[in-house]
């Protein structure tokens, strides 16, 4: 049990003014697996009925949920107590560059009408065969699959300070959206839409922080700096097939902080285009994987036998030139003769799992996933079983192996 202090954002368009923060306190039962949507809805129905917040689908799929928290945009209901520094207060805004409606709620209008600037729909050419074949491993679909994953939260907006100082800029939301459409061999709007995303990918300035606060893992950086390429390498008129195959680098669909991005991005070509020097020097370390390592967990004595345990685990990964501090649950099962390690997230959607004693299931938000003392899935949608850690005991403590 953990005693939390909640610093809210809290205005009243009927009192005007500037808006105040206002502290509630919680009390958190197991911050690993309580997320701040969890918070809000308690103090909501616990504390101040009149809180406005937005939220809908709970499993990080909807983007309703879209506020700052401790300073750095995300989806309420992705963000575990766990992940936050320990004894500090946890203060929650709204999105910034955006109007404040009510408390966390702001108005998402100027977000969507900078979505339009680039015509974010897609209009086949005239000569088009349908149905376009393109198999789910083409490169064209594997180039720009992770961007189409983008649920429109407004995240990446709120965390770009261009937004701010350039009242035309489409914004990374926006790019990024123009991009997965840019690079469709079957999309006929290819120079209408790249004249009008083109200004806006000059007034970026490659800091990285949409690519950094995305919760889908899309880098819009990226998204950005392909259209600028594509303006070069791209004659007037021609097909955009060949445009696409010309531009886009295939990468890994895994999630990129801004450093990482930037090592990997600055290759030769990139160099060519941007006059970028000394890339030699940074593009092979951004390649390489982190090596598999055990992870401390707790003393084996610490875990309550006949039952299950969620333990919070710290290590750190290395991509390219950047190490990143990575916090995770893990679900660990005890009895007389077995040790069994669960990774925490649904095998679904990916959203978190937790033990529930009283009816002897792992149990889920993702749509009423409920899995056995095995990690068998016993109701709902989850394709397969949870998934397991490897483990050891070394000296009388736990390691789990994750990499």
């Amino acid at each position: 049990m953990a005693t939390r202090n909640v610093r809210v954002f809290r205005y009243d368009p009927a009192e005007g003014a500037d808006g105040h923060f206002q502290s509630f306190t919680t009390e958190i039962e197991n911050p690993a697996t309580t997320t701040i949507l969890d918070v809000l809805l308690r103090i909501q129905e616990e504390q101040d009925p009149t809180l406005a917040f937005r939220f809908a689908c709970r499993v990080n799929m909807c983007g309703s949920c879209g506020m700052v928290i401790n300073g750095e945009e995300g989806l309420a209901c992705k963000t575990n107590v766990a992940e936050l520094p320990e004894g500090q207060e946890i203060t929650i805004r709204p999105l910034n560059h955006f109007p404040v409606i009510k408390d966390l709620v702001v108005d998402l209008k100027p977000f969507f009408e900078r979505y339009e600037q680039v015509m974010p729909f897609f209009e086949p050419k005239p000569d088009g065969n349908e149905p376009a074949r393109i198999p789910p491993d083409a490169r064209e679909r594997v180039d720009i699959g992770g961007a189409t994953e983008c649920i429109a939260c407004g995240c990446c907006v709120s965390s770009c300070t261009m937004a701010y100082y350039h009242d035309g800029y489409a914004g990374p939301a926006a790019l990024n959206r123009a991009f997965t459409l840019l690079a469709d061999s079957r999309d006929g709007l290819f120079q209408e839409r790249l004249d009008r995303a083109l200004e806006s990918c000059y007034q970026c300035r490659t800091e990285f922080n949409c690519t950094e606060v995305c919760p889908k893992g899309i880098s819009p950086t990226r998204a950005i700096k392909y259209i600028q390429r594509l303006a070069i390498t791209a004659p007037k008129a021609s097909p955009v097939v060949e445009i696409a195959a010309a531009a886009v680098v295939r990468e890994p669909r895994a999630p990129m902080d801004r450093r990482a991005l930037l090592a990997g991005f600055l290759g030769a070509g990139a160099a060519a285009v941007l006059g970028v020097a000394g890339v030699g020097m940074v593009a092979g370390p951004a390649l390489s994987k982190t090596a598999a390592q055990w992870v401390p967990v707790a003393p084996v004595d610490q875990l309550r036998m006949d039952d299950v345990s969620t333990v919070l685990m710290h290590y750190r990964i290395r991509s390219g030139l950047y190490t990143e501090e990575v916090s995770a649950p893990v679900l660990v099962s005890r009895t007389a003769n077995k040790l069994v390690c669960f990774n925490a997230s649904c095998t679904h959607l990916g959203c978190a799992v937790s033990w529930d004693g009283h009816i002897g299931r792992f149990r889920c938000a993702c749509h009423g996933g409920n899995f056995d003392r095995n990690g068998a899935v016993l109701a709902g949608p989850p394709p397969r079983p949870l998934d397991r850690y490897r483990f050891k005991v070394d000296g009388g403590q736990l390691l789990v192996e994750v990499g």
